[in-house]
């Protein structure tokens, strides 16, 4: 689509950002709710699931629509995306309990899955490499101010109206994004030569089910520890399924995940990049609403004003950098300078005591994101070419998805042991004071609620738990409550500072990464037409070779 006229790249381009929109508000404006649904649902232990199960199943989308996008178009996948996507949030507002949840926020992630895979590989239809910097960048800004109202408007809504309005108060949004890529998007010819490798696809998805679901159920029990017999085995199940995969994509004619990609040294070192600053960064920022609300004792709705400097911070950065990205042709500097400010934004989360020190840490931190978090997807576009644009952004798309699901899981993990020596601790220290044993039955069974750490993420039922307990028992009572938020805060500065490191590994990593110049036009140097290349062999800029 390259050579369409600018005024109908725009108008392609608004029914781009409307799909993306609709998928990333309904992302957002959940983060600072969930603490109050899980506290209304029950399933602390289950808390990691529902976020779980909605970037595994949006990655599995992401990477089969990868491929079948390069065969038929975005334009359907688009199209079914939202549909899937407005199905998944209307049922998720009926949810009845946290399984329930979990299963509907499944059927979202497909649809989210197909909506971004969709998106961004779109874009490079459009537009050449060079110029993909500032649309790439108002794509992040577009999820940036999602992220700015987002937080802020779920805390409002959970605690003015039923949550279930979370999923449904966007949905009309997700009826003009659809009749907007109706309309404006143009259709593509179909490659109707190609197979689609379901054997490949099959493998594949047994791979990353069988990853992610190991790494998700450690720690979620008693029953599940990393030398637990289940996880051994699901562990065992993904180097299994990974090789019969590698098998089949060698001889499949039209893989669904070309391993030739993985021959680029640009694409590998991008996608490891980005695996694990999402390990790092998701991991780390789904837990920021357990300090705010938890730790601190703020409402969700203010919850959401702590987390608005951060998106603030990214979408004005991240479209200035894009801009610059696109006039100089230059990226690899943002990831050398966005890392560490991204490290040092984790390192105050490490250390906040306050609610302004959270403030720092979000404005930091967004920073830093805005420098970095574009570059990642742009290089591995650039090193490929247009026949593997779609493929190549669902491998981006992947190892985003599996990095955060695998930092949510391990950090998750960390939290949780964490919490349990922090409790017993913090028991200790106070010479038994933590404990109910020894005390009067009907007292302890009035008392134990307060042990759990879900009682700190719905403030309104704690206040009811203290002023409904006898006189007496309330300095016991509020020395039970300082003792779970003293171990949640230090648990959660543990997390953090995992995260950080996480993020320093990445760092390293950028220096490694090959910088080559980014293309004026999706016709790959020697490649403008395969008569032209045939005749004209010599004439392909050596520098380039290696990009492909």
């Amino acid at each position: 689509m390259e050579h369409l006229s600018n005024k109908r790249k725009i108008t392609i381009m608004l029914a781009i950002m409307s799909a993306m929109f609709f998928a990333a508000i309904n992302q957002t404006i959940v983060g600072t709710a969930m603490p109050r649904i899980i506290a209304e649902l029950g399933g602390m232990q289950y808390y990691s699931w529902v976020i779980t199960i909605y970037l595994l199943t949006s990655t599995i989308a992401t990477v089969m629509v990868g491929k079948l996008s390069d065969m038929y178009g975005r334009k359907p996948f688009m199209l079914i995306g939202i549909v899937i996507f407005i199905i998944g949030g209307l049922l998720t507002g009926f949810s009845k309990d946290i399984a329930q949840l979990i299963i509907y926020r499944g059927v979202q992630g497909i649809g989210a899955g197909i909506i971004m895979a969709s998106v961004f590989t779109a874009v490079g239809d459009l537009f050449s490499p060079r110029e993909r910097g500032k649309w790439t960048g108002i794509l992040m800004a577009v999820f940036g101010f999602s992220s700015m109202i987002g937080p802020a408007l779920g805390g409002w809504i959970v605690e003015h109206m039923p949550w279930s309005w979370l999923f449904w108060i966007f949905l009309p949004i997700g009826l003009i994004a659809f009749v907007m890529i109706l309309f404006l998007f143009p259709k593509v010819d179909q490659k109707s030569n190609e197979r689609i490798d379901y054997a490949g696809s099959i493998f594949l998805s047994l791979t990353i089910i069988a990853l992610l679901t190991g790494f998700s159920l450690v720690g979620s029990g008693d029953d599940f520890t990393w030398t637990s017999p289940e996880i051994i085995a699901l562990f065992a199940a993904t180097i299994v399924f990974l090789i019969i995969f590698i098998m089949v994509e060698r001889k499949a004619s039209s893989p669904v995940l070309p391993l030739s990609l993985f021959r680029n040294d640009i694409v590998v070192i991008s996608n490891i990049i980005a695996f694990i600053i999402n390990a790092g960064m998701i991991g780390a920022l789904i837990y920021i609403p357990f300090f705010i609300q938890g730790v601190e004792g703020v409402s969700p709705s203010h919850s959401g004003y702590v987390t608005m400097p951060m998106s603030f911070a990214m979408v004005v950065v991240s479209a200035v950098v894009g801009r610059v990205i696109t006039k100089t042709g230059k990226y690899k500097r943002y990831g050398i300078i966005g890392l560490p400010i991204m490290i040092g934004g984790m390192l105050v989360m490490a250390n906040m005591t306050e609610v302004w020190h959270a403030v720092t840490a979000m404005t930091v931190f967004g920073i830093g994101l805005g420098l970095s978090m574009p570059i990642f997807t742009l290089t591995v576009q650039n090193a490929v070419s247009p026949r593997e644009l779609g493929v190549a952004t669902s491998s981006s798309q992947l190892f985003r998805s599996v990095g955060g699901t695998i930092g949510i899981a391990v950090l998750g993990s960390i939290m949780q042991s964490r919490m349990v020596k922090e409790m017993q601790e913090q028991a200790a220290a106070a010479g038994g004071g933590g404990s109910l044993e020894g005390m009067d039955p009907k007292v302890a069974e009035a008392l134990a609620p307060l042990q759990s750490p879900e009682i700190l993420l719905n403030q309104p039922e704690l206040e009811k738990l203290l002023h409904g307990l006898p006189e007496a028992v309330r300095p016991i009572a509020n020395g039970i409550v300082e003792m779970v938020r003293t171990a949640m805060a230090n648990s959660l500065s543990t997390v953090f500072l995992v995260g950080a490191g996480l993020v320093v590994v990445a760092f390293v990593l950028v220096f490694f990464l090959r910088e080559i110049p980014l293309r004026t036009s999706n016709q790959v140097p020697g490649q403008e037409s395969g008569e032209a290349a045939e005749r004209t062999p010599d004439k392909m800029p050596s520098n380039m070779e290696g990009a492909h």
